[in-house]
């Protein structure tokens, strides 16, 4: 029986991986490499936050993104964004050096109560008994879109995580749906590709980040605006630097925030390809969409009751994603359920070392947002993560301070048998990290 089983190789997965290897352990780590951002981000995407603040997490700080790109002599310049393909290479890197035991590209498809431990199965037959499970699937399964679009067929409507490669839109009418950087770089990158982009946005204008002031300011300007990895202010730094502090928020607080991301934006160096570029229409939602042939028909309800008809041939939701224990298939039903949640949204309650209330799970990434705060949803949140979910997992083995015994069924009697895997067209994705940049 291993120790610990990783499930996820993205940025949250392969730095829990990286302390567990550097504290003498062999965890199992499972999922493509990366995954989120070679299969589920369209080439040509940055990232949005700053290089200093894009470190995936090892005890030493060795492993750096800086200390990536100079080896691989990219030149890092403050202001400049790095391509999404510098930041998938640089994790690939970090994961053949920071984690002494191979990344197993498999795709998980059940996690299992199994006695005092867990069962993990993958697609290709595997069967893993671990000890402790720690669950980094990132923000993929959990993406979000406008109600009406959910009876469409792929063919006419889709979401931004489900493209590598946007070049098939050339020539083609596409509607965004969403006022974020997902939803703005993705109409950019179409356009650029030669479709005919627009966005359609609830919110009545496109929010626009300013430019973060140099890292190298007076200090009494970096006193009364300090960076974090977050953002710039006290505000920022307090949820960057101080995660641990939003678990004495009341429920109700975290929940909703978890639920309900900070207001969209775009990031500043994407404004002036943007507005050349891209027609917007703000201020409407999705009311209603009708397939056509080969096109589809959307109804938009703009506040004032006014409705709008746009013909398009496809829709592309980049309307974020919201982390729900009822959409992670993986988790065995019993689990699922009777895991303790923050409401009123649907994320696990975790201790202060990252577990959730059935002892050995743990949890780390986006769903760890509803009890540490939105640093989980960057890989900036790393650092915070990665050593306390390991010290968590110790203590349940019994290797650390404080240590609990791993519960074991009684003398004489077996767990019961798990209930029949819940499968759905997309059970068996990779787990893996969010589709989306730090930060």
């Amino acid at each position: 029986m291993d120790d610990l089983v990783v499930v996820g190789a993205g940025p949250y997965g392969l730095s829990i991986a990286a302390h567990a290897a550097a504290a003498g352990m062999r965890p199992r780590v499972l999922g493509r490499p990366m995954a989120a951002w070679r299969d589920h981000m369209p080439g040509g995407m940055y990232l949005t936050s700053a290089p200093w603040s894009s470190d995936l997490s090892d005890p030493a700080g060795t492993y750096t993104l800086a200390a990536y790109c100079a080896q691989a002599g990219i030149p890092v310049r403050e202001g400049v964004p790095l391509p999404g393909t510098v930041f998938t290479a640089y994790g690939r890197w970090f994961g053949e050096r920071a984690v002494t035991s191979e990344v197993e590209e498999r795709a998980v498809t059940a996690v299992r109560p199994d006695g005092g431990g867990f069962l993990v199965e993958s697609a290709d037959g595997e069967r893993i008994r671990a000890r402790t499970v720690a669950l980094a699937v990132g923000a993929v399964p959990f993406a979000r879109r406008p109600e009406p679009l959910y009876g469409l067929p792929a063919a006419l409507a889709s979401h931004s995580s489900d493209h590598r490669d946007l070049s098939g839109f050339a020539g083609r009418d596409v509607t965004v749906v969403g006022c974020g950087q997902s939803a703005l770089e993705t109409a950019v990158l179409l356009a650029e590709l030669g479709a005919r982009a627009r966005i359609v946005a609830r919110a009545g204008r496109i929010h626009w980040e300013a430019a973060p002031p140099r890292l190298d300011r007076p200090f009494p300007a970096a006193l009364r605006a300090p960076h974090s990895g977050l953002g710039t202010g006290w505000t920022h730094w307090l949820r960057a630097e101080v995660p641990w502090a939003v678990r004495w928020l009341p429920t109700a607080a975290r929940g909703r925030g978890a639920a309900q991301p900070p207001r969209p934006a775009g990031a500043w160096w994407l404004r002036d390809r943007f507005e050349t570029a891209v027609p917007v229409l703000t201020g409407h939602r999705v009311r209603a969409a009708v397939p056509g042939d080969g096109a589809v028909r959307l109804e938009l309800a703009a506040a004032d009751g006014r409705s709008t008809v746009v013909e398009t041939e496809h829709v592309i939701a980049a309307t974020g994603f919201v982390p729900d224990l009822r959409r992670l298939r993986l988790l065995d039903p019993r689990m699922r359920e009777g895991l303790r949640t923050v409401r009123p949204g649907r994320a696990p309650e975790l201790s202060g070392l990252f577990e959730s209330s059935w002892p050995g799970l743990f949890f780390a990434g986006p769903l760890a947002a509803a009890s540490f705060g939105p640093a989980m949803r960057s890989v900036y949140g790393t650092a915070f993560t990665a050593p306390r979910l390991l010290r968590g997992v110790r203590r349940r083995l019994g290797r650390g301070p404080g240590s609990l015994a791993i519960p074991r069924p009684a003398p004489g009697r077996t767990a019961p048998a798990a209930p029949p895997l819940e499968r759905t067209p997309c059970g068996a994705a990779y787990a893996d990290e969010a589709a989306q940049p730090a930060g």
